[in-house]
Protein backbone atom coordinates (compact mmCIF):
# COMPACT_ATOMS: atom_id res chain seq x y z
CA UNK A 1 0.00 0.00 0.00
CA UNK A 2 1.67 3.28 -0.96
CA UNK A 3 1.52 6.78 0.83
CA UNK A 4 -1.45 8.15 1.11
CA UNK A 5 -1.09 11.82 0.64
CA UNK A 6 -3.67 14.13 0.01
CA UNK A 7 -1.26 15.99 -2.42
CA UNK A 8 -0.88 15.44 -6.36
CA UNK A 9 1.65 12.77 -7.73
CA UNK A 10 4.25 14.65 -8.99
CA UNK A 11 4.29 17.72 -6.85
CA UNK A 12 7.57 17.65 -5.71
CA UNK A 13 9.38 16.04 -9.39
CA UNK A 14 12.47 17.11 -10.02
CA UNK A 15 13.03 18.54 -6.67
CA UNK A 16 15.45 17.88 -3.76
CA UNK A 17 14.35 18.25 -0.55
CA UNK A 18 17.07 17.60 2.50
CA UNK A 19 15.23 15.73 5.65
CA UNK A 20 17.13 15.97 8.66
CA UNK A 21 16.03 13.77 11.54
CA UNK A 22 14.92 11.36 8.74
CA UNK A 23 15.76 8.24 10.07
CA UNK A 24 12.78 7.92 12.38
CA UNK A 25 9.73 9.52 13.83
CA UNK A 26 8.07 12.31 11.70
CA UNK A 27 11.47 12.75 9.50
CA UNK A 28 10.62 9.15 8.68
CA UNK A 29 7.19 10.25 7.50
CA UNK A 30 8.07 12.92 5.91
CA UNK A 31 10.69 11.71 3.60
CA UNK A 32 8.34 9.27 2.89
CA UNK A 33 5.24 11.08 1.94
CA UNK A 34 8.00 13.87 -0.12
CA UNK A 35 8.95 11.04 -2.34
CA UNK A 36 6.01 9.36 -2.89
CA UNK A 37 5.37 13.09 -4.26
CA UNK A 38 8.34 12.97 -6.57
CA UNK A 39 10.85 14.36 -4.71
CA UNK A 40 14.69 13.20 -4.77
CA UNK A 41 15.07 13.17 -0.85
CA UNK A 42 18.48 13.38 0.65
CA UNK A 43 18.13 11.93 4.61
CA UNK A 44 20.37 13.44 7.46
CA UNK A 45 20.49 11.89 11.23
CA UNK A 46 23.35 10.71 13.73
CA UNK A 47 22.49 6.95 13.31
CA UNK A 48 23.20 5.70 9.89
CA UNK A 49 21.60 2.36 10.25
CA UNK A 50 18.14 4.22 10.85
CA UNK A 51 18.78 6.33 7.42
CA UNK A 52 19.63 3.61 5.38
CA UNK A 53 16.91 1.65 6.63
CA UNK A 54 14.81 4.62 5.44
CA UNK A 55 16.44 5.18 2.08
CA UNK A 56 15.34 1.15 1.33
CA UNK A 57 12.28 1.68 2.14
CA UNK A 58 11.99 4.45 -0.14
CA UNK A 59 13.54 2.76 -2.96
CA UNK A 60 11.70 -0.27 -2.20
CA UNK A 61 8.72 1.70 -3.01
CA UNK A 62 10.22 3.45 -6.24
CA UNK A 63 11.34 6.49 -5.03
CA UNK A 64 14.65 8.48 -4.68
CA UNK A 65 16.69 8.47 -1.55
CA UNK A 66 20.11 9.00 0.02
CA UNK A 67 21.39 8.82 3.09
CA UNK A 68 24.38 11.23 4.55
CA UNK A 69 24.93 10.52 8.36
CA UNK A 70 25.69 13.72 10.13
CA UNK A 71 25.28 15.15 13.20
CA UNK A 72 23.85 18.55 12.75
CA UNK A 73 25.52 20.22 16.01
CA UNK A 74 29.26 19.35 14.18
CA UNK A 75 29.41 22.28 11.90
CA UNK A 76 32.04 20.90 9.79
CA UNK A 77 29.75 17.39 9.78
CA UNK A 78 27.24 19.87 8.58
CA UNK A 79 29.30 21.65 5.81
CA UNK A 80 30.29 18.04 4.34
CA UNK A 81 27.02 16.38 4.66
CA UNK A 82 25.47 18.96 2.46
CA UNK A 83 27.80 19.34 0.17
CA UNK A 84 27.70 15.22 -0.44
CA UNK A 85 23.97 16.38 -1.17
CA UNK A 86 25.08 18.74 -3.62
CA UNK A 87 27.95 16.31 -5.32
CA UNK A 88 24.66 13.65 -5.71
CA UNK A 89 21.97 15.58 -6.13
CA UNK A 90 23.09 19.16 -7.95
CA UNK A 91 20.52 20.91 -6.11
CA UNK A 92 18.65 21.81 -2.99
CA UNK A 93 15.27 22.81 -2.96
CA UNK A 94 13.47 22.39 -0.08
CA UNK A 95 14.98 21.57 4.17
CA UNK A 96 13.20 20.11 6.17
CA UNK A 97 14.58 20.96 9.63
CA UNK A 98 13.51 18.49 11.90
CA UNK A 99 16.63 16.69 13.72
CA UNK A 100 16.39 17.71 17.47
CA UNK A 101 15.81 16.20 20.82
CA UNK A 102 14.83 16.26 24.49
CA UNK A 103 14.85 14.74 28.00
CA UNK A 104 12.28 15.44 30.81
CA UNK A 105 12.98 16.99 34.00
CA UNK A 106 12.55 19.95 36.28
CA UNK A 107 14.33 22.91 35.53
CA UNK A 108 15.95 22.94 38.60
CA UNK A 109 17.67 19.60 38.23
CA UNK A 110 19.70 20.37 34.59
CA UNK A 111 22.64 20.34 35.04
CA UNK A 112 24.25 23.37 32.74
CA UNK A 113 25.85 20.82 30.22
CA UNK A 114 22.51 18.56 29.97
CA UNK A 115 20.96 22.18 29.34
CA UNK A 116 23.55 22.77 26.79
CA UNK A 117 23.24 19.62 24.80
CA UNK A 118 19.69 19.93 24.42
CA UNK A 119 19.77 23.82 23.33
CA UNK A 120 22.58 22.75 20.77
CA UNK A 121 20.70 20.33 19.33
CA UNK A 122 16.97 21.98 18.69
CA UNK A 123 18.84 25.45 18.46
CA UNK A 124 22.09 26.16 17.46
CA UNK A 125 22.21 22.55 15.34
CA UNK A 126 19.38 24.12 13.30
CA UNK A 127 20.67 26.91 12.19
CA UNK A 128 23.78 25.76 11.19
CA UNK A 129 21.84 23.70 8.98
CA UNK A 130 19.53 26.22 7.43
CA UNK A 131 22.63 28.78 7.59
CA UNK A 132 24.52 26.27 5.26
CA UNK A 133 21.83 25.06 3.08
CA UNK A 134 21.49 28.68 2.41
CA UNK A 135 24.72 29.69 1.62
CA UNK A 136 25.72 27.16 0.02
CA UNK A 137 22.73 26.76 -2.57
CA UNK A 138 19.26 28.58 -1.87
CA UNK A 139 20.83 31.92 -1.95
CA UNK A 140 21.50 31.86 -5.35
CA UNK A 141 18.65 29.81 -6.58
CA UNK A 142 15.27 29.92 -4.04
CA UNK A 143 13.31 27.36 -1.82
CA UNK A 144 11.56 26.55 1.17
CA UNK A 145 12.54 25.77 4.87
CA UNK A 146 10.40 24.55 7.28
CA UNK A 147 11.83 24.42 10.84
CA UNK A 148 10.75 22.31 13.57
CA UNK A 149 9.24 24.26 16.22
CA UNK A 150 6.78 23.15 19.41
CA UNK A 151 3.24 24.00 20.17
CA UNK A 152 4.17 26.12 23.07
CA UNK A 153 1.73 28.67 25.04
CA UNK A 154 3.88 30.97 27.04
CA UNK A 155 6.29 28.11 28.43
CA UNK A 156 7.30 24.52 28.33
CA UNK A 157 7.23 22.84 31.90
CA UNK A 158 8.92 19.58 31.86
CA UNK A 159 11.26 20.77 28.86
CA UNK A 160 12.74 24.16 29.74
CA UNK A 161 15.82 23.41 27.78
CA UNK A 162 13.98 22.71 24.30
CA UNK A 163 11.24 24.93 25.41
CA UNK A 164 14.23 28.02 24.99
CA UNK A 165 15.86 26.55 21.97
CA UNK A 166 12.39 26.15 20.01
CA UNK A 167 11.31 29.63 20.92
CA UNK A 168 14.57 30.87 19.42
CA UNK A 169 14.28 28.79 16.33
CA UNK A 170 10.62 30.37 15.50
CA UNK A 171 12.77 33.63 16.13
CA UNK A 172 15.49 32.39 13.76
CA UNK A 173 12.79 31.42 11.63
CA UNK A 174 11.16 35.20 11.62
CA UNK A 175 14.29 36.46 11.13
CA UNK A 176 15.37 34.55 8.05
CA UNK A 177 12.34 34.99 6.17
CA UNK A 178 12.74 38.64 6.52
CA UNK A 179 16.31 38.32 5.45
CA UNK A 180 16.48 35.65 2.71
CA UNK A 181 13.13 36.95 1.36
CA UNK A 182 15.22 38.69 -1.80
CA UNK A 183 16.64 35.34 -2.51
CA UNK A 184 13.43 34.00 -2.98
CA UNK A 185 14.00 31.85 0.11
CA UNK A 186 10.61 30.98 2.05
CA UNK A 187 11.22 30.25 5.56
CA UNK A 188 8.06 28.64 8.18
CA UNK A 189 7.90 26.37 11.38
CA UNK A 190 5.77 23.71 12.48
CA UNK A 191 4.92 23.51 15.74
CA UNK A 192 3.79 19.73 17.17
CA UNK A 193 2.07 18.76 20.27
CA UNK A 194 1.77 15.54 21.73
CA UNK A 195 2.49 13.50 18.48
CA UNK A 196 2.62 9.94 18.79
CA UNK A 197 6.03 8.80 17.38
CA UNK A 198 8.49 6.72 18.11
CA UNK A 199 10.18 10.07 19.99
CA UNK A 200 7.76 8.82 23.11
CA UNK A 201 9.58 5.81 23.50
CA UNK A 202 12.72 8.07 24.23
CA UNK A 203 11.38 9.41 27.44
CA UNK A 204 12.27 8.06 31.52
CA UNK A 205 8.67 6.76 33.16
CA UNK A 206 8.10 10.61 34.42
CA UNK A 207 7.78 11.74 31.10
CA UNK A 208 5.79 9.19 29.28
CA UNK A 209 3.31 9.61 32.80
CA UNK A 210 3.56 13.43 32.32
CA UNK A 211 2.78 12.61 28.57
CA UNK A 212 -0.30 10.54 29.36
CA UNK A 213 -1.21 13.18 31.86
CA UNK A 214 -1.64 15.74 29.02
CA UNK A 215 -4.63 14.32 27.12
CA UNK A 216 -7.27 15.10 29.02
CA UNK A 217 -6.04 18.66 28.23
CA UNK A 218 -6.44 18.27 24.47
CA UNK A 219 -9.61 19.64 23.31
CA UNK A 220 -9.37 17.14 20.30
CA UNK A 221 -8.67 14.52 22.82
CA UNK A 222 -6.05 12.32 21.40
CA UNK A 223 -2.40 12.06 20.23
CA UNK A 224 -1.51 13.88 16.89
CA UNK A 225 0.28 11.29 14.19
CA UNK A 226 3.14 11.96 11.98
CA UNK A 227 1.32 11.73 8.88
CA UNK A 228 -0.86 15.29 9.91
CA UNK A 229 2.74 16.70 10.68
CA UNK A 230 4.09 15.72 7.38
CA UNK A 231 1.30 17.32 5.58
CA UNK A 232 1.90 20.62 6.96
CA UNK A 233 5.04 20.28 6.42
CA UNK A 234 4.48 19.63 2.54
CA UNK A 235 2.12 22.32 2.76
CA UNK A 236 4.47 25.07 3.78
CA UNK A 237 7.19 23.27 0.55
CA UNK A 238 4.69 23.49 -1.97
CA UNK A 239 3.72 26.47 -4.53
CA UNK A 240 0.44 26.71 -2.63
CA UNK A 241 2.34 28.03 -0.11
CA UNK A 242 3.92 30.82 -1.97
CA UNK A 243 3.04 33.96 0.15
CA UNK A 244 3.59 32.36 2.97
CA UNK A 245 6.71 33.21 4.83
CA UNK A 246 7.69 33.71 8.51
CA UNK A 247 4.67 31.80 9.85
CA UNK A 248 4.21 28.77 11.96
CA UNK A 249 1.67 26.93 11.67
CA UNK A 250 0.53 24.28 14.90
CA UNK A 251 -0.49 21.09 14.95
CA UNK A 252 -1.84 20.32 18.88
CA UNK A 253 -5.33 19.62 18.67
CA UNK A 254 -6.20 23.06 19.97
CA UNK A 255 -4.02 22.29 23.57
CA UNK A 256 -2.15 26.11 23.17
CA UNK A 257 -5.42 27.18 23.01
CA UNK A 258 -7.40 25.76 25.79
CA UNK A 259 -7.88 27.86 28.66
CA UNK A 260 -10.51 25.25 30.91
CA UNK A 261 -9.20 21.56 32.90
CA UNK A 262 -12.93 20.83 32.55
CA UNK A 263 -13.12 19.22 28.54
CA UNK A 264 -15.36 16.75 27.63
CA UNK A 265 -13.96 13.74 27.05
CA UNK A 266 -15.12 12.58 23.53
CA UNK A 267 -13.99 10.23 20.37
CA UNK A 268 -15.03 12.75 17.29
CA UNK A 269 -12.18 13.48 16.19
CA UNK A 270 -10.61 11.46 13.20
CA UNK A 271 -6.97 11.29 12.56
CA UNK A 272 -5.92 11.44 8.96
CA UNK A 273 -3.80 7.98 8.81
CA UNK A 274 -1.82 8.74 5.51
CA UNK A 275 1.51 6.82 6.67
CA UNK A 276 1.61 3.74 5.63
CA UNK A 277 4.35 2.26 7.70
CA UNK A 278 3.25 3.58 10.96
CA UNK A 279 5.56 2.74 14.09
CA UNK A 280 3.32 3.50 17.31
CA UNK A 281 5.14 3.88 20.00
CA UNK A 282 5.50 1.26 22.88
CA UNK A 283 3.97 3.36 25.58
CA UNK A 284 0.97 3.54 23.77
CA UNK A 285 0.27 0.25 22.77
CA UNK A 286 -1.83 -1.46 25.23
Amino acid sequence: MPYRSIYHPGLFAGQTVLVTGGGSGIGRCTAHELAALGARVALLGRKAEKLEAVRREILAEGGTASAHPCDIRDEQGVVAAIEAVLAEHGRIDGLVNNAGGQYYGEMKDFTTSGFEAVVRTNLTGGFIVMREVYNRWMVGHGGAIVNMVAAISGSLPGYAHSGAARCGMMSLTETAACEWAASGVRVNAVAPGLVASSGFDNYSDAGAAAIRSKLAGIPMQRYGNVAEVSSAIVYLLSPAAAFISGACLRIDGAAATARTSSLAPHDRSVPFDGFHLPSLPAMLVE
